[in-house]
This record gives structure tokens, C-alpha cells and sequence, in this order.
């Protein structure tokens, strides 16, 4: 053992913990991995532009006919590759200035995908500062799902029977992702209570997306099919964000309030990588790679793959536990979680944060 790996050893738990995430930082940002990727993000955006294009040349071509219920699919595929590039522009991936990446998050997410930046900036916000935190982490809030098995035993007639199999409603649930979005958007925008940045230009967006849309659709389409338009896009626009989303963390160690844990092992234990290539990096913009995102959010979406050998090197050499398995094994973990969870079961995976918890002590 050489000599700096005995003084890091033999330092307080407290401050080897922190100087572990720099050493970490170092060897990325040697490798040049933080630098900005414009050029890339350009082309990006270019290839988005020419898709919404097609979609509207497709809307315009298929008229009056079921045809158009591919042309939603496509629509669909599109909203979720621009909200995958409204993420990184929330996270300043692809330009210098914070006011450039704020309003490309913006526009883009507004007016292509149907959200409001605002709301979502505040939610993901507190995603990102403690994944899977109890009371904090809103993607873990009790709602129509419960990821608490507390909040599920509290639970009475049909909500604890639904609690106790919907992993079974996994898929179907996720078909309504793409309408919560929508609502929760309005909601968040049109409540004057609440503070949303930029207001005014998040309601025109929205307005322009969410009305704008469906009139065009239907003009063309007629009523019959495009209510059929509609429901199909909306269906497998939710299915796709959803199922883009969840594997990231659903299923993985849940935090409690009053437990603190260090930024690299906070990050890395409660995310889960999926592996499968270069179409499941293309097909989950890049979220595959959840635990290098956390650990590093403003890195280009592009440099995570590049930066997972040195994060899983480091996790091996210091005992970190760093999960990643296929996108088919990911949803049946997050479907045999939920009913465990519904079921009022503890969570199965806590074990590993003790164990690591205490290693450190």
C-alpha cells in the first residue's frame, strides 16, 4: 500500500469521505470529461428540429386516415427526446451561460414537451440534493404508487388492495405519465400562490403546446381520429418517459429523514445504472448512466459512458456497492419491489446502505 493510500486510511471517516468525491472529481476532470459539448448539443438539437418536421409532415400527409395513429407514436418518440435535452439544459450541460441553459430548458420544455420548467426544476431539484430520501425526494411521495411500505400500511379497502399489486399496474400506470404532466404544469403555472420564474412566458408556452396541438390534430385529422391521435400519444408518450425514468431509482435503498450519508455514496447507492449499448444510451438520453449523472449532473450527457469505467474503478477500490443491469431485469426489479412495498414489506435493499454506513464508521 503506498503511502497516500495510508494517510487517506488513516484519516477521521468524516474527512476521508469528503476528499474521496474530490479525488474522484480530479480523475474526471483529468480525462477532460467536464469540458462543454457544444457542437454535439447543436447537432442535437438540429436532428430534434428535422424529427418535430417530420412528424409534421407526416400529420399533414396521412389526413383523414388511421395512419395518423402512427404519426402520434412518432410525435411521442420526439416530446421524449426533447425532454431528455430540456434535462440537460436544466443542468447546464450544453451551454457557459446559466441564462442560455435556462431558457432552452425552457422553450424546449414548455413548448415541445408539455411541462412546466419551473415546476420541474423545483422537484428535480430536490430529487438530485437527496435521491430516495423519505419526506424530501418528491419522486417517492405517496400518491396513486407508494414507495413507503409506512405509508402503504396506512393504506384501507381498495387503495390497500391496489397498494399490494401494483407492481402488476406498473405499465398501465405509466401510460398516464404523459397527462401528469400536463396537469401538474398547468396546475404549478396557473397557481398565482406559488413562485414560477417567468410566468408569463411559461403560460404562453404551455398554451401554445397543450392547446395548440390538439386544435391542429383535430382540424386535420377530424374528430374521431384525432381523439385517436390524442389518446395514443398521450398513452405512449407517458409509457416511454416513464419507463425512461423509472429504472434509475425505483427499486433501490430508501433514505431515511434523520440518516445523513456522504455526496458519493448518497449518489451512487440509491442509483442504478442500465447497461445494453448504444441504443438503450440513444433511447434513455443518456440516463442509463444514472450514477455517473448524479455524481457529476452538469457533465454532457454524451461524456457519461466515457466517465463509467473511472466511477465503477473507484467504487471497486473502496468498497462502494455500484448497481447496473439490463433494462428487461431493471422493470421486473421495480415491478417485485412495488408489491413487496404495497404489502407493507420493509425494504429489501437496505441492508447494503447499512453495511456501508457502518464500513465507514
Amino acid at each position: 500500500m503506498s503511502t497516500a493510500s495510508l494517510e487517506r486510511d488513516t484519516r477521521p471517516v468524516r474527512n476521508r469521505q469528503a476528499t474521496e468525491f474530490i479525488e474522484l472529481a480530479d480523475q474526471v476532470r483529468a480525462a477532460g470529461l467536464m469540458e462543454r459539448d457544444l457542437s454535439w448539443y447543436v447537432g442535437r438539437m438540429v436532428r430534434l428540429g428535422l424529427g418535430f418536421v417530420l412528424t409534421g409532415v407526416m400529420l399533414w400527409s396521412f389526413g383523414e386516415s388511421w395512419w395518423q395513429l402512427l404519426t402520434a407514436v412518432v410525435f411521442s418518440f420526439f416530446c421524449a427526446q426533447a425532454g431528455f435535452l430540456a434535462h440537460d439544459a436544466a443542468h447546464r450541460q450544453i451551454f457557459a451561460s446559466a441564462k442560455a441553459n435556462e431558457w432552452t430548458g425552457r422553450v424546449v420544455g414548455n413548448l415541445f414537451v408539455g411541462l412546466s420548467y419551473g415546476w420541474w426544476m423545483n422537484k428535480h431539484g430536490k430529487h438530485h440534493a437527496n435521491p430516495n430520501k423519505i419526506g424530501v425526494d418528491l419522486d417517492i411521495a405517496a400518491g396513486t404508487v407508494v414507495f413507503d411500505p409506512e405509508d402503504a400500511l396506512k393504506r384501507t379497502g381498495f387503495a390497500r388492495w391496489f397498494a399490494a399489486r401494483q407492481g402488476y399496474f406498473f405499465f398501465p400506470l405509466l401510460t398516464l405519465v404523459g397527462l401528469g404532466l400536463h396537469v401538474d404544469a398547468v396546475k404549478r403555472t396557473f397557481n398565482l400562490r406559488q413562485i414560477v420564474p417567468q410566468r408569463r412566458w411559461e403560460i404562453a408556452l404551455l398554451l401554445v403546446r397543450l392547446l395548440g396541438v390538439p386544435v391542429a390534430v383535430m382540424l386535420i385529422c377530424g374528430p374521431w381520429i384525432g381523439l385517436g391521435f390524442i389518446g395514443v400519444h398521450l398513452a405512449t408518450f407517458g409509457l416511454y418517459m416513464g419507463g425512461a425514468f423509472a429504472p434509475n431509482h425505483k427499486g433501490m435503498p430508501l433514505v431515511p429523514k434523520d440518516v445523513k450519508i456522504d455526496f458519493l455514496r448518497r449518489q451512487t447507492l440509491m442509483s442504478r445504472n442500465i447497461s445494453g449499448g448504444w441504443w438503450v444510451d440513444a433511447g434513455m438520453g443518456g440516463l442509463n448512466y444514472q450514477i455517473e449523472h448524479h455524481l457529476f449532473p452538469t457533465m454532457s450527457s454524451r461524456r457519461l459512458r466515457e466517465a463509467q469505467p473511472i466511477v465503477r474503478a473507484f467504487c471497486a477500490e473502496r468498497g462502494i456497492k455500484y448497481t447496473e443491469t439490463s433494462l428487461a431485469r431493471s422493470y421486473l426489479i421495480v415491478m417485485q419491489y412495488l408489491n413487496r412495498v404495497g404489502l407493507g414489506q420493509r425494504d429489501p435493499f437496505e441492508c447494503p446502505v447499512t453495511a456501508q454506513l457502518r464500513s465507514a464508521r
